[in-house]
């Protein structure tokens, strides 16, 4: 995927992330809080079928938006072979506070990619969904 639309992406992930962070990040600070993972990851897609990775927390169709969100774990991602074992503790220490940061598994037309969205942020100025 070429670095434009890598970032026009990421942009209609962040609008849509400003009008829905606060479930993000309840949800996050829950599963930490509950003992249910360390590490929440959240799988931004925008496909019209399901996604066979966490459960559904964010349906763009039900809030007219352009990313759908599913909720999941490091420890999925370990047992689906997302993230290869021998990467895990790279992956914990690159990992950036939950209650600060989103850690999304981007999936798109090429694949997917981690990325971590601040929950403080502005609108990106160029931002649309897709």
């Amino acid at each position: 995927m070429n670095p434009q639309n890598t970032e026009q992406l990421l942009n209609s992930l962040k609008a849509d992330m400003i009008l829905s962070k606060e479930i993000i990040r309840e949800t996050a600070i829950e599963m930490i809080e509950e003992g249910f993972s360390s590490f929440p990851l959240f799988v931004a897609h925008q496909m019209e079928q399901e996604v066979p990775i966490g459960e559904n927390l964010i349906d763009h169709k039900e809030l007219g938006l352009g990313w759908s969100v599913n909720v999941s774990t490091l420890d999925e991602f370990l047992t689906k072979a997302i993230i290869k074992k021998d990467r895990e503790a790279f992956f914990r220490e690159t990992y950036k506070d939950p209650k600060e940061f989103a850690c999304f598994f981007v999936i798109s037309g090429n694949g997917g990619q981690f990325v971590f969205i601040p929950y403080q942020m502005e609108v990106p100025p160029s931002s649309h969904s897709f």
